[in-house]
């Protein structure tokens, strides 16, 4: 059982965990008024590219959720610090929305579509044979291939799409190169995390709806971790993991009902 009155820090998934699409989920609009009025530090920590965070705050403002804008990191983010880190000035070409585009230019980094260093994928309405064949030919003369994040799939209002793994999946198998994903459960983006909320991993917890990446990114960096159903994952797919989630609740809502009960 955890505490949730004694940690400092939440690092929350979205996708699943706050809404679905355009839906916000039951029990968020308590959640994030106890963590306002508890003054938790917090951090929407999201695999999805798409988005950038001033786009996620307009999103939740939406819903009727006000979370300032510097309460939100992408795995676009992330993919840019690592490619700053790891090659200041490259140039890329990029299959992906407004989101991964504006944190690669935001670091220097140059649009290239005829012999880049990187090509780099996140999830994209763009998608199409065309892309994909000529991101597979680019990787065959040498551009080294990036992830936005390690998601196959992930939920909608009616169900659930391809993410950013699936559309990197063809590129892989036709040129038998091996992508880096830079999103959850990457440890480099955690810390990252975990430094934005100024919390030792000790006083955090990381909240998703995903074993394979929130779950175990939140494990391995050494937080507490809680795994909600109100996403991808049921009590059925615990099964398929080797390691297990601190809590399982049915949604975020719970944490807010554990930590009155609590005091």
């Amino acid at each position: 059982m955890i505490d949730f009155n004694e940690k400092k820090g939440f690092i929350c998934d979205m996708d699943g965990v706050i809404y679905h699409g355009n839906k916000i989920l039951p029990g968020v609009q308590e959640f994030i008024e106890w963590l306002q009025a508890n003054k938790k530090e917090y951090l929407f920590l999201t695999n999805n590219s798409s988005l950038t965070p001033k786009e996620l705050q307009l999103k939740l403002s939406r819903m009727g959720l006000d979370v300032p804008e510097e309460h939100f990191y992408t795995s676009a983010l992330a993919t840019a610090a690592f490619l700053k880190e790891q090659s200041p000035g490259c140039s890329a070409y990029v299959i992906g929305e407004a989101g991964l585009l504006n944190a690669l230019y935001d670091v220097g980094i140059v649009m290239n579509d005829v012999n880049p260093d990187y090509v780099v994928v996140g999830e994209a309405k763009s998608y199409s044979l065309d892309t994909l064949t000529h991101a597979t030919n680019l990787v065959m003369k040498g551009a080294k291939l990036i992830g936005a994040n390690s998601d196959v799939s992930g939920p909608i209002e009616n169900g659930i799409a391809p993410a950013c793994r699936a559309l990197v999946a063809p590129i892989e198998m036709a040129t038998g190169r091996k992508a880096y994903f830079c999103g959850k459960p990457n440890p480099l983006m955690m810390r990252t995390g975990l430094r934005i909320l100024g919390c030792h991993s000790a006083e955090a917890v990381m909240v998703g709806d995903r074993m394979d990446t929130d779950v175990i990114s939140g494990m391995e960096s050494g937080m507490s971790t809680v795994l909600v159903l109100s996403g991808i994952s049921t009590k059925a797919t615990l099964n398929d993991y080797a390691y297990r989630p601190s809590v399982v609740l049915n949604g975020v809502g719970d944490i807010v009902k554990e930590a009155n009960a609590q005091k």
